[in-house]
């Protein structure tokens, strides 16, 4: 007992659990990667693929062979190669047949393999495959000791370590998958056009990727669909590895009658469910994303056809897509990451080339493989060969010793210097094999294995032979894959998306022009067409005029608040001008004791400067104050008792500001930085009081000010002498506003 306690005391080790778990998830990590996620850059299979194509080879279901059950191929890859769940393995298997997901499919199935719109497929006991002609490319010479081999799991057989891979399926089916810490996705090519870029790096081993570029147009995905990614960002994703491309549904319009037409899609992004892309534009239908959407109905058999209605006639149908595109999946965008493992396995991003330059490297190992197999056959045969001619020359002396003598062999190998392995061939003739027409056959197979022994052996001695013998191969498969066949073809095309800024919040509102009224209780209403006359607005007893703003119904309309935050109003989505409106609190998110400040057209291009009551302030472009969402977006920050009071555009040279002390500073604009949010920089520096306004003017058209009595005053330039900024100014002129106001009535 106390022997066995000692036993398994032995057996325990004292580790750090930091290091024990970082060991241990490092060979995790290390399996995933390997063995699981990342496709092999020579045949462009994961280990679960490679075992499923061998296993199927082993069971003799090349294209030409009668169909067997999923489940029999299934249970063979687990059994013997893959000890997985069999979902998993099935799962792999139907996805190397299925047409709108494998470009160039390696297994062709007979039964239920799923579909586009993502019904799941029969069970396997109710499917059947094969290997179609790509997938018995890839395992072409397999048995003439082209690739290596390795123990399977259980060490009771032998898998292939990588396949022989006769057709560039790393690029043309592409790959994706999930690691630890790293993935890797790569689009479908089209097969042909992979091939002429390699017969052309064949010829030119550093050729630029924009010159492959020219056979390797792009992806070429299954589903076909319209790529609008830039030829330049295009470029820059082959030749760094990684990148993305965005792609379009096909589409295009079918006149129904009397001036109405309707959409029809034809063709659908990569990896975009029908369905689930269905259900999404019914969705912005009931939402009114798209609000001239009137209908969509799915008409698809074998063939995809989406019926897209609009509501109006009068909406272009270009105008129409264009603002699908940006709210559905009739848009998507494929990520491009080749992160593949090379031939050391070592995980790796390859550019365009590199990974042609792989494929091609492979090809010609195994052709030298395959080549050395085939001399060693012949020098084994012509070994044979040589013994039965000398068998021929001295046969009177061969049947004497095999009659008479008590050990044949022996005596064999001593009278004419044969090899053990001559001798049995001799030993083992039959008599019919004696006569003269066998002996020439003899002679002839001899005669052609030794010629081809020598072209052989040039092969093995002749790179450039080598190289346009791989060349030979990959027109083979080119042809096989031609632009003219029905695989072949290109499915996806190449367009520039159209020049149409859309903005989905004004696109399809009809252009009117508006006046906005905002009351000092903050109250909001949109009159139509345009108000001159004040005194013709009524407000609720006690009330008044807070701001006035002409503009568009498809203008943005932006508030600024004494909180220091931006919000956005919609002008179609404002109340009428009936009545005193509605509260504006019930449209944005605006605390009870804050009240807007300033009320104004967006303009995308215009700077705005926004100041506090601190005195602290900033300049920052209109681009960046624009809300999305009820709650505004917090731009000038303000604290304890510090409130925002104004936001006025950048148009001018000079800064004035004046003081709750009455005294006017003027600095350059160009000493207020640009920022996005902030508490800003000191504009003016008070001992006591605050900011009270602030206004921008041109040093060539000088400074003015309304007075009390509606007059527009000039300030006198000696006056207004440039200081610098958070200075303490100079007090204001005689007659100035006793309100601190340069301008108490203007706008923005």
């Amino acid at each position: 007992m106390t022997d066995e306690i000692k036993d398994d005391e032995s057996n325990i080790v004292i580790e750090s659990i930091d290091d024990a778990l970082s060991s241990r998830y490092l060979a995790y990590a290390l399996s995933t990667i390997t063995q699981r996620a990342l496709p092999d850059v020579r045949d462009g299979l994961k280990p679960v693929h490679r075992r499923i194509l061998y296993a199927m080879r082993q069971l003799k279901l090349n294209p030409e062979n009668a169909f067997k059950k999923c489940a029999r191929i299934v249970g063979d890859v687990m059994g013997q190669y893959h000890p997985h769940g069999d979902a998993s393995i099935y799962d792999a298997l139907v996805k190397l047949s299925q047409t709108f997901a494998t470009r160039y499919p390696l297994v062709d199935g007979q039964g239920n393999f799923g579909n586009i719109d993502g019904d799941s497929p029969a069970a396997m006991r109710y499917t059947e495959a094969k290997m179609t002609f790509a997938g018995n490319a890839l395992l072409d010479g397999i048995d003439e000791d082209a690739v290596d081999f390795r123990a399977t799991y259980n060490e009771e057989d032998e898998e292939p370590v990588v396949l022989p891979a006769g057709f560039p399926n790393l690029l043309a089916n592409g790959s994706t998958g999930i690691a630890v810490g790293m993935a890797t996705s790569i689009p479908p090519h089209n097969a042909a056009e992979i091939c002429d870029a390699a017969l052309h790096l064949i010829k030119t081993p550093k050729a630029r990727i924009e010159t492959l570029m020219q056979y390797v147009k792009g992806p070429d995905f299954p589903t076909g669909g319209i790529i609008v990614e830039p030829q330049d960002s295009m470029l820059e994703t082959y030749a760094t590895g990684r990148g993305s491309f965005k792609m379009r549904a096909r589409w295009h319009s079918e006149d129904t009658g009397r001036g109405q037409y309707q959409i029809v899609v034809t063709e659908i992004p990569y990896h975009v469910q029908k369905s689930r892309l269905i259900e999404k534009l019914a969705e912005i239908i009931e939402t009114k994303k798209v609000p001239v959407l009137a209908d969509v109905r799915d008409e698809s058999a074998e063939d995809i056809r989406i019926i897209l209605e609009p509501k109006s006639k009068n909406i272009e149908p270009e105008l129409l897509m264009e603002s699908l595109f940006k709210v559905s999946d009739l848009e998507s965008r494929f990520s491009m990451n080749m992160n593949v493992l090379d031939a050391l396995r070592t995980p790796r991003v390859m550019n365009l080339r590199e990974a042609l330059q792989a494929f091609l490297d492979h090809r010609r190992n195994v052709l030298l493989r395959r080549t050395q197999t085939r001399l060693d056959k012949i020098t084994d045969r012509m070994e044979i060969l040589d013994g039965l001619m000398i068998a021929y020359i001295n046969l009177d002396e061969v049947i004497r010793i095999v009659r008479y003598e008590d050990k044949p062999k022996d005596e064999l190998i001593a009278a004419f210097a044969l090899s053990e392995r001559q001798a049995d061939a001799i030993l083992n003739m039959r008599l019919r094999a004696l006569n003269k027409l066998q002996e020439l056959e003899i002679k002839r197979e001899h005669d052609e294995l030794d010629a081809e022994q020598a072209d052989l052996a040039d092969l093995m001695g002749s790179e450039p032979r080598q190289w346009s013998e791989i060349a030979d191969q990959v027109r083979k498969t080119r042809d096989l894959y031609g632009p003219k066949t029905a695989l072949g073809a290109r499915r996806s095309t190449f367009a520039e998306a159209p020049n149409i800024d859309i903005d989905l919040t004004t696109a399809f509102v009809t252009k009117e022009p508006i006046t906005v009224v905002l009351s000092k209780q903050g109250w909001i209403r949109a009159l139509k067409g345009r108000v001159d006359d004040e005194s013709t607005l009524k407000f609720k007893d006690g009330d008044e005029l807070h701001f006035m703003v002409a503009g568009e119904t498809t203008d943005k309309f932006l508030l600024f608040a004494s909180n220091g935050k931006f919000y956005t109003l919609a002008g179609d989505k404002l109340p009428g001008g009936r009545g005193n409106g509605e509260p504006v609190r019930l449209m944005i998110d605006l605390e009870n004791d804050h009240m807007p400040v300033g009320l104004f057209v967006h303009d995308p291009q215009r700077t705005l400067i926004v100041a506090s009551s601190a005195g602290y302030g900033f300049q920052v472009t209109e681009t960046d104050v624009i809300a999305s969402t009820r709650g505004g977006k917090q731009v000038l920050n303000v604290k304890g008792d510090a409130e925002a009071v104004r936001a006025i555009a950048a148009r001018g040279d000079r800064i004035a500001v004046i003081g709750e002390n009455r005294k006017i500073l003027v600095f350059d604009l160009d000493d207020l930085p640009t920022m996005s949010r902030g508490k800003g920089v000191k504009l003016q520096n008070y001992r006591d009081g605050g900011l009270a306004d602030i206004t921008v003017f041109d040093a060539a058209d000088g400074l003015s000010y309304i007075d009390s009595a509606g007059r527009n005053n000039a300030v006198p330039e000696w006056e207004i002498l440039n200081g610098k900024r958070a200075g303490a100014g100079r007090m204001a002129p005689r007659g100035f506003s006793r309100k601190n106001e340069f301008d108490p009535g203007r706008g923005l």
